[in-house]
């Protein structure tokens, strides 16, 4: 659950009661390159679902696969198509914004650090940062310029990709609320509708984010 992908999937799976057998896959010990994960995913990456022996790589269309098949409310991704691409736009704008931008100051601030000992330069951290930031008013001056969702007044798929990469920065020490009141009440507003799952799924992320100074921890969350 340190996966933004995985949080999302599992999020969407929880809120609409899926059923589903939850198989986690040990990333550090390498179990996402074993020949059994590869008849999966042969690009070694999570999640991956597998229903009833049809395979569905990538979070995006594992959550679009989902929504087709599955007896969800249509609010997820409406069958009307003017407001499937509407989600489309965000869903297609995240992979080098919200996505690319939010993982590569959590992986250069945090994650290549922990894994290798070496600590970055200020720099570097600063030159992610600056990228994210950008990305992040962008999240508040354009896309929750004037609604409650990321697409319109109804929560969808969008929302869940959306709110699962902010989580992750907190790990590194940043606070994706700063100075943006829209994206304040917009994660809150996600996390309220989704719990209790959102705060089970984000329990590690949460424990991390304690020990980061400046991210911010739900006021209910235990202190560890």
């Amino acid at each position: 659950m340190l996966s933004q992908p995985c949080r999302a999937v599992m999020l969407f799976i929880l809120a609409n009661k899926i059923p589903c057998e939850d198989r986690r896959v040990n990333l550090a010990v390498g179990e996402h390159l074993t020949a059994e994960f590869s008849k999966l995913n042969p690009f070694h990456k999570v999640p991956v679902i597998d229903d009833n022996g049809f395979i569905v790589k990538e979070s995006v269309a594992i959550l679009r696969y989902l929504s087709y098949e599955k007896n969800v409310p249509d609010h997820w991704y409406p069958k009307d198509r003017k407001q499937q691409a509407k989600i489309d736009e965000y869903l297609e704008w995240q992979h080098l914004d919200t996505r690319l931008n939010c993982s590569m100051y959590f992986i250069v601030k945090f994650l290549r650090p922990l894994i290798t000992g070496q600590t970055p330069s200020k720099k570097i951290i600063s030159e992610y940062e600056d990228k994210m930031k950008r990305t992040l008013d962008m999240i508040e001056t354009i896309w929750l310029k004037s609604t409650p969702y990321l697409i319109g007044d109804n929560i969808t798929i969008a929302d869940l990709f959306g709110v699962c990469e902010l989580e992750q920065p907190r790990m590194a020490g940043y606070d994706p609320c700063t100075d943006r009141p829209q994206v304040t009440a917009w994660m809150n507003r996600i996390r309220e509708e989704m719990n209790p799952h959102y705060d089970k799924l984000h329990e590690r992320v949460n424990k991390i984010a304690t020990k980061a100074p400046g991210s911010i921890v739900p006021d209910n969350f235990p202190k560890v």
